[in-house]
């Protein structure tokens, strides 16, 4: 047992051996067995709570009230309820076993089981006609009593356990809190922390012959249509609402409907936009716009935010028209305007058919605006019928058409990505079955793709589809990871289904439409199954022989995309409906693409229920990847540096899909920035387990964000990297081939010293570079002296890239220079406090 477990037992001991004796010698001696409460509030929320007494009728709480299980059914937050509590134990095997109500109906009941109270099964959800099948045979006596406890009276069940019981829950509290103490450290807290401490002297033993493979797609990125990161994002588009979908349905903004952002001017007058649905353009896009054109009329759209335009550069516009029976048409002034009305850019389409054409022009702005109008004048009389009004500029990243806007894609290319993930995260599996990402909706013309709501609250056109990232990962030599639902929604879903409203008369509609109950309709799983592997083909079918591959190649892509990797749910609760659908689509993807690595999910934390279930059936089918996902104090990663050090490696590797460091108020800053960098170094020692690795979220448009911190800001004409954007920089711009490893020897043996210290030295095979990384979590530098045994640095270079601060800086940057104390066998690095520094070793041999 090392020196941090001895001292974690001694103060467990002392922590909770010891309150515990106090209460019991003041009311018995070590009884046999005393009774147990368990409750939940009278709203449902809280989850099961526990409480204990001796006698009867002095009641203590058992972990200060907090939850021993939470109901997951519903949507988030307060909508996952826990009614009515009933827990029980078995004679048979001392299993405990829960049956609650979900909903005030009755209705719709849940059953959850565990071995000890501390580790429970998967919740199973069910109509109340079922119960006899749930409701648990010959258990202990208990009966429904109600409590003073901690002055207020709760109602629940009690019955008689042995005292063990009761310690063994109260220890594992205790535990818990324990760790959370440790976890909730921060940099504030190193003034008391680290009273005294002098500069610490280190010595970093490189064994350069002691190296081993690890995974050379390290560290990756995660987009997800979060924060505006598509629409008035990455995707190039500067029209909102150019198809005119929107609907109220798409989140909760005044005014969301298909008039939004668009305006009809008259003078000084405005007036509302027509919305016609009779004859749209295509059964996916069924709205457009109803122009009474008359000289003077004007219809105009401010983009997202405003339209940003920079001088001399060109904008294509475009959009589809024609002209209404009985109408005559004509000229339309297309304009760029300035908000006091000044022209900066004119041209002019002719709209004359009375069948839906495309009509195109360009236009060179004059002056840089930071937020313009889109201004459409028609200089006819007559009625016009308008849609997918289109402005894009011409410089797009890599100059596609359909692009991606520049500044913000080259901003995540700088990252040097091994992959990227697509679409989502919650946008893959959607709120509901209804609204799950089909990829298939996501190609093809722009006219034709269906636009989605997208669950964040906003409206999705889709211009950035599974077509366009293919070949944005091809750009920037990254290999595409998308992710499609498991077959179920999102656990949090609160939207009804197709399914649900369908649904024989007398059938349960609760437990269809909320959480993930409501899968896919196993008579519909052949079908969503087929669209999964119609996925693959369209990426690397034959352009002449396979359908998906021809219409890759229609999109004006013939060569396929490579695809090696496809992601299978979306940290998922592991119940009985998403097994049984996971399944099947797992089986049928390596039936039939055996090349194909498929990642499945083990839930969205590092712990509990649905992470052990994942782990069990990936085990189970023999899933070669799952995606792990936590979001956690730097604290814990601080303490957790050993946590893949213990993964067998024998079992499916790890794609680590979705992580951050989150303190109060969800900064990004030097403190979340290099806690990460630190524990980025023990995810690299373990890089023979750990293959992916991708913050979230990417992306974020200021003014627009449902989620902090993101790793990009982004305004229409500003790009706003964080400081943790540099971290992720330079661990990608300086990924390895082989891991190396190292021993540090610290002149100061206090654990928490010795835990914010952190070396991994990696060897780029390609170009023979070894690569140094060091992290100085403390608040005084380290003098370090770097020994590199087994290699002679023969007429070296090397170059040090450096992120320093303090602790609350979000404005830190990453600072790269020459790095001369370089020779021989061995070099000198002082580590500045609070620092991340990356040295790379360059041999010019033969020179």
């Amino acid at each position: 047992m090392n020196r941090f477990l001895k001292l974690l037992s001694l103060c467990l001991f002392l922590t909770l051996t010891v309150p515990l004796q106090a209460i019991t010698n003041g009311v018995a001696n070590e009884p046999d067995s005393v009774y147990l409460f368990s409750y939940s509030h009278a709203d449902g929320s809280g989850g099961l709570k526990l409480a204990w007494s001796p006698n009867g009728n002095r009641w203590f709480s058992v972990a200060e009230g907090s939850s021993f299980v939470n109901s997951d059914f519903g949507p988030w937050g307060q909508m996952k309820r826990m009614l009515k509590p009933h827990l029980m134990q078995t004679r048979a095997d001392d299993r405990w076993h829960c049956i609650w109500e979900l909903t005030e109906s009755g209705n719709s009941l849940a059953y959850v089981e565990s071995p000890d109270l501390l580790q429970w099964k998967a919740q199973k959800y069910f109509d109340r006609s079922r119960l006899a099948e749930y409701r648990p045979e010959e258990v202990y006596p208990n009966v429904r009593k109600e409590v003073l406890l901690n002055g207020t009276v709760q109602q629940g069940w009690m019955q008689r356990v042995p005292y063990a019981t009761v310690q063994r829950v109260i220890s594992f509290a205790e535990h818990k809190k324990y760790r959370q103490a440790l976890h909730a450290e921060r940099t504030e807290q190193d003034p008391v922390r680290f009273a005294g401490l002098k500069p610490v002297e280190a010595t970093i033993e490189v064994e350069t012959e002691c190296a081993k493979p690890i995974s050379k797609h390290l560290i990756g990125i995660f987009f997800e249509d979060i924060n505006y990161a598509a629409d008035g994002g990455l995707y190039a588009e500067l029209v909102q609402n150019r198809d005119f979908e929107y609907s109220s349905k798409d989140g909760s903004h005044q005014g969301w409907d298909g008039t939004y952002a668009w305006a009809v001017k008259e003078g000084d007058a405005a007036a509302a936009v027509t919305i016609a649905a009779a004859d749209p353009i295509h059964p996916n896009n069924p709205h457009y716009a109803v122009l009474e054109a008359r000289p003077g009329v004007t219809l105009q759209n401010d983009g997202f935010d405003g339209i940003s335009l920079k001088k001399g550069e060109k904008y294509d516009f475009s959009l589809f028209a024609r002209v209404a029976p009985g109408s005559k048409g004509g000229k339309v002034v297309v304009c760029l305007l300035d908000q006091t009305g000044r022209e900066i850019a004119r041209s002019s389409v002719n709209v004359s058919s009375k069948e839906w054409k495309k009509q195109q022009t360009v236009l060179t702005a004059n002056a840089d605006v930071r937020a313009a109008v889109l201004s459409l004048q028609p200089q006819t009389v007559g009625t016009l019928h308008l849609d997918m009004i289109s402005l894009f500029p011409q410089n797009t990243f890599k100059g596609h058409k359909n692009g991606l806007r520049a500044d913000l894609a080259q901003t995540l290319a700088d990252l040097h990505p091994r992959f990227v993930r697509f679409p989502g995260g919650c946008v893959a599996h959607g709120d509901g079955i209804d609204n799950i990402y089909d990829w298939k909706g996501s190609i093809g013309p722009l006219e034709a793709r269906k636009p989605l709501r997208n669950l964040w609250g906003y409206h999705q056109t889709r211009g950035l589809g599974y077509f366009e990232y293919f070949r944005f990962c091809e750009d920037i030599g990254a290999e595409p990871l998308p992710v499609l639902a498991a077959g179920v929604p999102c656990q949090n879903s609160g939207t009804h289904s197709h399914y649900a409203d369908n649904c024989p008369q007398g059938a349960n509609k609760e437990l269809m439409r909320y959480g993930q109950q409501g899968g896919i309709p196993m008579e519909e799983m052949p079908a969503y199954i087929q669209d999964v592997l119609d996925l693959i083909e369209y990426a690397n079918g034959d352009a002449r022989r396979t359908v998906w591959g021809r219409k890759r190649a229609e999109a004006g892509h013939p060569k396929p995309f490579n695809l090696k990797y496809i992601g299978i749910g979306n940290e998922d609760m592991i119940t009985e409906v998403f097994e049984e659908r996971f399944a099947m689509i797992y089986k049928a993807v390596r039936e039939k693409h055996p090349e194909i690595t498929v990642v499945g999910t083990v839930g969205p934390f590092y712990e509990g229920t649905d992470y052990a279930e994942g782990w069990r059936l990936a085990t189970e089918l023999g899933v070669p990847m799952v995606d792990e996902h936590y979001y956690v104090d730097p604290g814990w990663m601080i303490h957790n540096q050993d946590y893949y050090d213990r993964y067998d490696r024998t079992k499916s590797k790890v794609y680590l899909g979705e992580y951050a460091a989150h303190l109060p108020g969800r900064p990004n800053n030097i403190e979340t920035a290099l806690a990460e960098a630190l524990y980025l170094t023990s995810v690299e020692r373990n890089a023979d387990v750990v293959e992916m690795t991708s913050y979230a979220p990417l992306l974020a448009k200021e003014g627009h964000t449902q989620w902090n911190p993101d790793l990009i800001y982004f305004n229409n004409t500003e790009v706003k990297p964080t400081v943790g954007y540099y971290t992720q920089q330079m661990y990608g711009q300086n990924a390895g081939t082989q891991y190396i490893t190292s021993h540090v020897t610290l002149n100061n043996g206090q654990e928490a010293v010795r835990k914010r210290v952190g070396v991994s030295v990696v060897k780029d095979e390609a170009t023979g570079d070894h690569i140094v990384k060091l992290v100085n979590l403390l608040p005084v530098e380290v003098s370090s002296t770097v020994k590199l045994k087994g290699i002679d640095l023969q007429n070296p270079s090397a170059v040090k890239t450096l992120l320093t601060g303090d602790p609350k800086d979000k404005q830190a940057r990453s600072v790269t220079s020459a790095f001369v104390d370089i020779g021989g066998t061995e070099f000198p690095y002082t580590l500045p406090a609070y620092s991340f520094t990356v040295i790379r070793i360059h041999e010019n041999k033969g020179k």
